[in-house]
């Protein structure tokens, strides 16, 4: 595993290189060092788990065939073109939920000097992804369908945040709308498809299979997706922030998180209340309040039952499926994320 992340590693570098030599633009050596800059702070600093799931995939589906280097190489490629989006999804999203930090340090846009010039270093990231696809994959026979399943993703998160974002609108924090259905459509949305199903497509491609014949594997992976973001919200409220390197503040942004959705649904009239004049606010003391309701609820215990339901649930849909190779796929993928505790 640390030699194909040193491998990735490298794809990164060359990568790099080939964006800060792009003929369309002629760079002055500000500019470059920004953008080299740039993209060291914000793109290969997380886990990688979405880019290295590309040639985990692609391994799977060949069957236990040797890749070439080539197809190595071009796997990872399509690996960071999807750390390459993450970056630019977060950028911009810690701008707008105006977070304080990010796998650890300060948000892009926090670092001195930086300020709100990462709001155009957001929309540069997003143009390096074609500009990447175009150099390492136009003579390919699935090229368009790579560029139309990028865009296409990209559409969905947007339009995932867009959700996300109209439901936390400053002053109008009505908590009724919260529902586990607006939930899900909103995880749905800005998670699952480009963390799960993006990885396993871009494979699928490049294995030479028609998108259009895997439907069933994308639903069971948003399902995958949509039960990482319900750990993902437990863990923000429960979780170790040294382990998961950021503090969590999904009670004081307001969110719809599963943890309030649950909440609404189980808790009794004066709970509701007191989590009504709560739910939302900065101070320590509303915080702690919203925590003791989950507690009282006991939270940890219904998040647990929740996690060995979806997973029976996503083991009998993944067996169902026709291909041992794509049944390795998705097992392999459900095993990285559960119980998982960052």
């Amino acid at each position: 595993m640390a030699d194909l992340k040193s491998t990735f590693l490298k794809v990164y570098s060359a990568l790099k290189a080939e964006l800060l030599e792009d003929p369309a633009f002629e760079f002055t050596p500000d500019s470059r060092q920004w953008v080299e800059r740039m993209l060291d702070y914000n793109v290969p600093g997380g886990k990688l788990n979405r880019g290295l799931s590309v040639i985990d995939s692609y391994k799977l589906l060949k069957e236990g065939k040797e890749l070439t280097e080539e197809e190595i190489f071009l796997a990872s490629v399509l690996g960071w073109c999807i750390e390459w989006l993450q970056a630019y999804f977060l950028v911009l999203d810690d701008i707008m939920d105006n977070s304080h930090t990010r796998r650890g340090q300060p948000c892009w846009f926090r670092v001195p000097k930086v300020g709100m010039i990462a709001a155009n270093d957001g929309v540069v990231l997003r143009n390096h992804i074609p500009r990447i696809l175009r150099k390492h994959f136009r003579g390919k026979l699935y090229y368009v369908d790579l560029l139309d399943l990028f865009n296409e993703v990209e559409f969905q998160t947007a339009s995932g945040q867009m959700i996300d974002l109209i439901t936390t609108l400053e002053g109008e924090k009505e908590l009724s709308k919260y529902t586990l259905s607006l939930y899900r459509r909103i995880v749905q949305y800005k998670t699952a498809y480009y963390s799960f199903y993006l990885p396993v497509a871009c494979a699928l491609l490049i294995s030479g299979e028609n998108l259009d014949k895997h439907n069933d594997v994308k639903d069971v992976l948003v399902e995958m997706g949509t039960y990482f973001q319900v750990q993902d919200d437990y863990l923000d409220c429960f979780g170790d922030p040294a382990t998961i390197g950021k503090i969590g503040t999904d009670i004081e942004d307001f969110k719809c998180s599963w943890l309030v959705v649950k909440t609404l649904e189980l808790c009794n009239e004066e709970q509701k209340k007191l989590l009504c004049e709560s739910y939302g606010k900065a101070d320590p003391e509303s915080v702690a309040k919203v925590k003791a309701i989950y507690n009282e609820l006991n939270l940890k215990g219904v998040f647990e039952e929740y996690e060995s339901k979806s997973y029976e649930k996503l083991i009998s849909s993944i067996e169902a499926h026709p291909s041992k190779a794509v049944q390795a796929v998705l097992k392999s993928f459900l095993a990285k994320i559960y119980k998982r505790q960052k």
